[in-house]
């Protein structure tokens, strides 16, 4: 009688249900999986690397490309990890800025999941459902920025500019004329922050509707309940943050245990889990979402009754205006050393974390005084994630590893670093 054995496939590298360039050697018996070993790397460009061989203020850039769908929370974490060095602090309304546009990266970095993940396990609309007000929200990165992706906005001593007091809005073509055009620049008629209110009013709305097809649609649940179940004791003995140490029935939250930026002041609640399987996931990323904007909405108030400066006035780390650099020797100097030289950091080491969209994102940075890092480690959430997938879905079914992949949140910008 003919033997039979286990068979081992490639999953990936190139699967579309991994974000990324992700490799996964599965042992099978049949369509069972008995084990599965994740090969990263294969996107791996050097980060920290690279930053150790520039100054401090030129790798910002680089903290973006990571993970590519939580830009600005990335920055945070290196800006503060260099702002603990120098000793300094942002003025307050930079800080409540930041917090305001954490938020609004954890919204854009949900709505690229849920969509994404549906896709990945067969629902086709909810990706266009989600990206319809992830535009909207680009639109806001693309105002403070000038870019859509790669912002590069936050800055040690407080961020780049203050918020425009205009929104753009879409000019007339064969395609937008007419009211249709007048439809879409009905909330651009004022400042950025007016155009945050409206969206922060319809947003509730529009996450109903992702609700409405998924969260009680049984081929989801078939797909999502009792999958992928990771226990408390599992979560924390893997390292496992954010949504995925919070399904499990964790209520750890870097913003309420070890608030920074303006969190302390913020009101808002963390969801949690109970089976710890791949639909509480999906339940707590849905209702992060909801809290992220009524953060959104307080930060808003807070910022429309409190103008100010949103930049440290100390020319060692911030660059003077372009009308204080034409009109003064001094200016012009200190502006031509910042962006020649940067800036000395003091000698010693520091770790600071946030809370991004996906798990604890960490900046762990040594200085020898000199104008560029000694030494960069960054605490990417998504590779602690990854390594826990051969405990994870042994036993399941080779469907259920795409399913485990889209709950992970895995984006390999931060996995190969």
């Amino acid at each position: 009688m003919e033997e039979i054995r286990n068979y081992t496939m490639n999953f990936g590298p190139q699967h579309p249900a991994a974000h990324g360039v992700l490799r996964l050697v599965l042992e099978m018996d049949g369509e069972t999986i008995v084990r599965a070993d994740p090969h990263v790397g294969l996107l791996h460009r050097g980060t920290e690397k690279l930053a150790e061989s520039k100054p401090f203020n030129q790798s910002i850039g680089y903290m973006d490309r990571l993970d590519y769908v939580s830009m600005m929370c990335n920055e945070h974490a290196y800006v503060r990890a260099i702002e603990n060095l120098m000793g300094i602090e942002a003025p307050i309304r930079a800080q409540y800025i930041r917090t305001m546009f954490d938020e609004i990266t954890r919204i854009l970095n949900h709505l690229m999941w849920i969509g994404s993940n549906a896709l990945d396990l067969g629902a086709m609309a909810v990706f266009l459902y989600a990206f319809r007000e992830r535009e909207e929200l680009m639109d806001v990165y693309e105002a403070v920025s000038g870019a859509r992706m790669h912002a590069t906005y936050y800055r040690p001593g407080g961020v780049y500019r203050d918020l425009p007091e205009q929104m753009s809005k879409y000019r007339e073509s064969p395609w937008h004329k007419g009211g249709d055009l007048k439809r879409l620049n009905a909330w651009r008629e004022g400042s950025m922050l007016d155009y945050l209110t409206e969206f922060t009013n319809d947003f509730p709305a529009r996450v109903d509707e992702y609700e409405a097809l998924l969260t009680n649609n049984r081929i989801w649940k078939q797909r999502t309940v009792g999958i992928g179940i990771v226990s408390p004791e599992q979560a924390q003995a893997w390292g496992m943050t954010g949504a995925m140490l919070r399904g499990s029935g964790i209520a750890w939250d870097l913003r309420k245990k070890q608030p920074y930026a303006a969190y302390a002041d913020m009101d808002f609640d963390i969801p949690v889990g109970v089976n710890g399987d791949c639909y509480d996931r999906y339940l707590v990323r849905v209702e992060e979402m909801r809290q992220s904007n009524r953060i959104i909405q307080q930060c808003v108030a807070w910022l429309k009754a409190n103008p100010g400066p949103v930049m440290l006035r100390n020319y060692k780390v911030a660059p003077p205006s372009r009308e204080e650099m034409k009109n003064d020797m001094e200016a012009l100097i200190h502006h031509f050393k910042l962006f020649t030289e940067g800036y000395g950091v003091p000698a010693g080491e520091t770790y600071a974390a946030v809370e991004a969209p996906k798990g604890e994102f960490g900046c762990y940075l040594v200085s020898d005084g000199a104008n560029k890092p000694f030494r960069v480690h960054l605490r990417a959430p998504g590779f602690a994630h990854l390594s826990s997938i051969d405990a994870i879905v042994k036993g399941h079914m080779l469907a259920d590893v795409v399913a485990m992949i889209g709950t992970y949140d895995l984006v390999f910008g931060e996995v190969d670093r």
